[in-house]
C-alpha cells in the first residue's frame, strides 16, 4: 500500500514531462516555500522534542506530585486534532484580541508543538520507564553528578525513542494541512491541496508532492544514520533489572508541578474553553444532530475497518523489523514513514487512481477508503507493534518450541499475547492520529457517507464554529479512548518504584 501514492507521482511526473516538473520546483516561490516548511519542521521538531523528553524524565525519574495522573494528561493533546487545536486557538485568541488575528508562522509552530510533543512523550516514557538503574547508580558510584549521569547514561539509553518519536513529529510537520491551513501559513501540504482544489495545478501540484516525498526521504535517512543500525533484544523477565528510585527535587518539585500543569492546561484548556463556548452556542442548522449522529456512525464504522486493515499489515511488519534487523527491514520501515509525510489529497488521488485503473470493484466503496487509512497510519502501527515485538524476544519462542510447540502455535501461544498491548496501541493510532486523513476522505468516502472530520472541515472553512463545535468535542473525545490505551502501554503507570 505504501508504494501506491510514489508509484502514482512517478506516473503522473512522467505523463507531465520532467522538464516542466523541474521547472515547475526551480522557481522563487517554491524556493521560499522550502525555507518556510523545512524552518516549520525543525522549530516543531525542537520544540516538540524538548517538551516530550522533558515532561517525560520528570513524570519517570523525579518525584513530582501527580506524576501518575500528570503521566496520562501529558499524553492527551495527541487526541486533538490539528485542525480542532488550530480553530480553537484562533476562536479563543479572537476574545483576547479581536482587532488582530491569531495566524501565521509562530503560531503554528506554537499549535502543532504543543499536539505533536505527545509522539516524543509516549515512546521515551516507554523507554525510561523500562531501564534498569544500574548503569545510572554505577556512574554515580564514580563520582559522576545527577546532571553528568543524566546526560551520558540515561539520554543515550533514550536515543532511539527519542530520534523515532522526533521523525514522526518532523514528518507529521511536512504533512499536516488542517493547522497551516486554518492559521495561513504557505506550506507544500497546503500548496498542494490549493493547486489541486482552487487552481487545478495538477502538474504543479505533482511537483511539490514529489519534491516534499524527497525531503520526507532525507529526513527518514537522517534519522535512521543518527539512531544507528544496531537493534537491541529486550531481556528475557524483568527479575534482573533494578528499579529506577525517583530523584527527589525537594521544593523543586512544586516548580515541576506547576510547568507540567501549566503544559497540560495550555494545551488542554484552549481547546476545551472554545468546545464548550461554541458546544453553549448550539447546532447552528436545522436538523444538525441528527447530521451529528450520522457524522459518528461513518467515522466508527471506517476507523474500526482501517484499524483492523493496518494491523493485520502491521503485526508482520513490526515483527520482521524486530527479529530481522537488516537492509531490508530497514528499507521497508523508510518507505512507510516516507508516505506519511504525503499530504492526504495526494494519497487520496493516488488510491482514486489505482482504484481506477487497477483495483475497479473498490472505487467509491469503504475498503477503498479503509486502505488510504493504511497508508496514513500504518507508520504509527508499525512503530508501536515493533516496540511491543522486543519485550517479547525470540527466545521466549524458542522455549515454546522446544517444549513440543510448533513455530505457528509459539507465535499464537506465547508472543502475540506479549504483543498484545502495542497491537492494541497500534490499532487506535488510526484514530489517536487524530483523523487528519480528512482530505482523502473527501476523496474516497462512498456517495452519501459523512464523518466527524469532513463535517468539522465543511464548517471550519466557512468560521461557522458553534456548528462545527459538536463535531469537534466528538472526535476529541473518541480518539481520547486510543491516545490512553497508548499512553497506558507506555510503561509510565506500574507500581511506584520502591524507595
Amino acid at each position: 500500500m505504501s508504494l501506491i501514492p510514489g508509484v502514482y507521482l512517478i506516473i503522473r511526473a512522467g505523463e507531465a514531462g520532467w522538464d516542466r516538473i523541474l521547472a515547475e520546483v526551480f522557481t522563487a516561490r517554491v524556493g521560499a516555500m522550502t525555507w518556510r516548511s523545512i524552518a516549520l519542521m525543525v522549530v516543531v521538531w525542537l520544540f516538540s522534542t524538548l517538551l516530550g523528553v522533558s515532561a517525560a524524565l520528570l513524570v519517570t525519574r523525579t518525584n513530582v506530585p501527580g506524576r501518575r495522573a500528570f503521566g496520562i494528561l501529558l499524553a492527551l493533546p495527541l487526541a486533538v486534532p490539528s485542525y480542532v487545536a488550530a480553530y480553537t486557538w484562533v476562536a479563543v485568541a479572537d476574545l483576547w484580541n479581536p482587532t488582530g488575528r491569531f495566524d501565521g508562522f509562530w503560531a503554528a509552530a506554537i499549535v502543532l508543538s504543543l499536539y505533536s510533543y505527545p509522539y516524543v512523550y509516549l515512546p521515551v516514557v516507554g523507554t525510561l520507564a523500562g531501564q534498569d538503574a544500574a548503569p545510572a547508580e554505577i556512574a554515580r558510584a564514580l563520582g559522576h553528578r545527577e546532571f553528568s549521569v543524566l546526560w551520558r547514561v540515561v539520554l543515550p539509553a533514550a536515543m532511539p525513542a527519542i530520534t523515532s518519536g522526533g521523525l514522526l513529529v518532523a514528518l507529521y510537520t511536512l504533512s499536516d494541512f488542517g493547522a497551516v491551513s486554518i492559521l495561513r501559513v504557505d506550506t507544500f501540504t497546503r500548496a498542494v491541496f490549493t493547486a489541486f482544489s482552487v487552481g487545478f495545478d495538477r502538474t504543479g501540484a505533482i511537483a511539490l508532492a514529489a519534491l516534499l516525498m524527497v525531503f520526507a526521504l532525507l529526513v527518514v535517512t537522517a534519522e535512521s544514520l543518527a539512531r544507528g543500525a544496531e537493534r537491541r533484544q529486550a531481556k528475557v523477565g524483568g527479575a534482573g533489572r533494578r528499579r529506577v528510585v525517583p530523584q527527589d527535587l525537594g521544593r523543586g518539585r512544586w516548580i515541576a508541578f506547576a510547568v507540567l500543569g501549566g503544559l497540560v492546561i495550555t494545551a488542554l484548556g484552549v481547546p476545551l474553553a472554545a468546545l464548550v463556548r461554541w458546544n453553549l452556542a448550539g447546532v447552528s442548522r436545522p436538523g444538525g444532530f441528527g447530521e451529528v449522529i450520522s457524522a459518528i456512525g461513518g467515522s466508527l464504522g471506517a476507523s474500526l475497518l482501517g484499524a483492523g486493515l493496518t494491523i493485520l499489515l502491521a503485526i508482520p511488519l513490526g515483527l520482521y523489523a524486530a527479529r530481522v534487523p537488516s537492509r531490508l527491514s530497514r528499507a521497508l520501515e523508510r518507505l512507510v514513514f516516507v508516505t506519511h509525510s504525503l499530504p492526504g489529497v495526494m494519497i487520496g488521488l493516488s488510491l482514486v487512481f489505482f482504484g481506477i485503473n487497477v483495483v475497479h470493484a473498490l472505487y467509491q466503496s469503504i475498503w477503498l477508503l479503509g486502505l488510504a487509512y493504511v497508508t496514513l497510519f500504518l507508520p504509527l502501527a508499525v512503530a508501536a507493534v515493533t516496540s511491543a515485538a522486543a519485550k517479547a524476544p525470540l527466545a521466549l519462542e524458542e522455549v515454546a518450541q522446544s517444549l513440543g510447540s510448533t513455530p505457528l502455535e509459539a507465535l499464537r501461544r506465547v508472543t502475540l499475547p506479549v504483543m498484545l498491548p502495542g497491537i492494541g496501541a497500534g490499532g487506535g493510532a488510526g484514530v489517536a492520529d487524530r483523523d487528519e486523513g480528512a482530505p482523502a476522505t473527501l476523496l474516497l468516502r462512498p456517495a452519501g457517507m459523512e464523518r466527524l472530520a469532513t463535517r468539522l472541515w465543511t464548517y471550519t472553512a466557512v468560521e461557522a464554529y458553534a456548528a462545527a463545535a459538536p463535531y469537534a468535542a466528538i472526535l476529541v473525545a473518541l480518539a481520547a479512548v486510543p491516545t490512553w490505551l497508548l499512553a497506558s502501554g507506555s510503561g509510565a503507570f506500574g507500581r511506584e518504584p520502591q524507595q
